[in-house]
């Protein structure tokens, strides 16, 4: 079968296209779902059930989401956040010189990375934060002229690297969980502390595609005056707020890293506040609903993402594909190259790295053997594929995340300022450097 042909490919083709088009990606993902559950043979009724099937999926994360949005205008309205914010801004004020603009600025993106890199291991709460940290960030974001797709290419690469190479937290999961695992059952055993060393290359690859991402966005980039959702209604910065804050922060990481629950940790997190009075009691619906908008999009996106992986899986098309594009190869560099390719078109449709390595290891690691890939070339491959496609998926967290801070106030895109941008940046050295680990291990 010609792999142009191929269901899974279209879908993710109108997948794309319809998200550039602007249209809704919850709709994108449904539509998307019908060409590869249809175009698979399967009826309508099947494609509808497993979709709907794959849907409870995301529900967990969606929750979460709309939890942490709650929280997250708690936290703002404590004047913490408001306060830091200000205190930039008054700087800002005075007039400084070039060099003082230039410096706060990298301060700024250099505490994103911090957050975003950290979020995966030291403090393992992933995207949680950024509707916390980033939203009372804007207005400074704003003074700065920053343009806010670099600071979305600096948050995604925070996101994901990390997990690449460093095996703890969601980095433990990516290499010792899934992928170690994964290539083991498909005959390849790899011992644990070699893993992070066929990810090197490909991470590398990342920080040239951060690198460039600086280079291209410098130009200082204009917005409308930040307005948040109940800015109007902070509070204003006194000792018993510190106090509240500071209790409702420690309580929320405590009971999310004890209990594995961005659910609970942000629920306490949001009573803590209404119950030290930041958040009156009467005005708490008003703040929870606000959240809730804040996030939603973000919800249904990671539900309806869920829905269209369920699709994808019982479409039984994916082996197809490969088989379609490797029949026959005989040079490990073009094998190579086809089998990132592959990877990307897998992980945009689905939306997550982690969850493409378990669908691809079985049908790459043969192949990759009958070619004469060593092991840790092969496992170069399996995982620089994985990790294709988790920066610039519409339905990805390491994009959703970011987007969720940075339109905080419905200036920044998400395909067009968070989606395009970290495909462009990252997915395009990552294959150069996935094919490059790939020839050299």
């Amino acid at each position: 079968m010609n792999p142009l042909l191929n269901p899974i490919v279209w879908s993710v083709i109108l997948l794309m296209g319809l998200s550039i088009a602007r249209m809704n990606v919850v709709l994108a993902l449904l539509c998307a779902a019908l060409v590869a559950g249809i175009g698979s043979g399967l009826n309508l009724e099947n494609t509808l059930a497993a979709f709907g099937d794959g849907l409870g999926g995301g529900a967990n994360i969606a929750l979460s989401y709309a939890l942490l949005g709650a929280f997250a205008v708690a936290i703002a309205r404590s004047g913490i956040t408001e306060w830091l914010a200000a205190r930039i801004i008054a700087r800002l004020g005075r007039a400084p010189a070039p060099d003082q603009l230039r410096l706060i600025r990298t301060l700024l993106l250099t505490v994103l990375l911090a957050a975003a890199i950290m979020s995966q291991n030291l403090v393992p709460i992933h995207i949680a934060f950024i509707p916390i940290l980033v939203p009372p960030l804007l207005e400074v974001m704003h003074q700065l002229r920053l343009d806010r797709r670099l600071a979305a290419c600096v948050l995604t690469f925070g996101l994901i690297t990390p997990y690449m190479v460093l095996p703890v937290g969601f980095g433990s999961i990516f290499l010792h969980t899934q992928l170690g695992p994964s290539l083991a059952k498909a005959g390849l055993e790899i011992p644990k502390g070699e893993l992070p060393l066929a990810m090197l290359l490909p991470a590398a690859g990342m920080v040239v595609g951060l690198i460039l991402a600086f280079i291209r966005y410098r130009k200082p980039r204009d917005y409308r005056p930040v307005e948040l959702p109940g800015e109007e209604q902070h509070a204003s910065l006194s000792p018993r707020n510190v106090i509240v804050a500071a209790i409702a922060l420690a309580a929320a990481l405590a009971l999310q890293l004890y209990s594995d629950s961005i659910i609970l940790g942000a629920l306490v997190g949001f009573l803590v506040f209404t119950a030290g009075g930041v958040v009156p009691w009467r005005e708490s619906q008003d703040a929870f609903t606000q959240g809730v908008k804040m996030m939603s999009l973000i919800g249904f996106i990671m539900i309806a993402a869920n829905g269209y992986a369920a699709v994808v899986g019982a479409s039984g098309q994916v082996p197809v594909l490969v088989e379609s594009v490797t029949s026959g190869l005989q040079s490990p560099p073009l094998a190579a190259a086809l089998l990132l390719l592959l990877g990307l078109f897998v992980t945009l449709g689905i939306g997550s790295s982690f969850s493409t390595i378990p669908i691809i290891t079985t049908l790459y690691v043969p192949l990759c053997l009958a070619l004469g890939f060593s092991p840790l070339a092969t496992a170069a491959l399996v995982g620089s594929a994985a990790a294709l496609g988790d920066a610039g998926s519409p339905a990805s967290d390491s994009t959703l995340g970011p987007t969720a801070g940075l339109n905080a106030d419905g200036q920044h895109d998400h395909i067009r300022d968070t989606v395009i941008p970290t495909f462009i940046h990252y997915n395009l050295p990552l294959i150069a450097a996935g094919w490059l680990a790939a020839m050299v291990l």
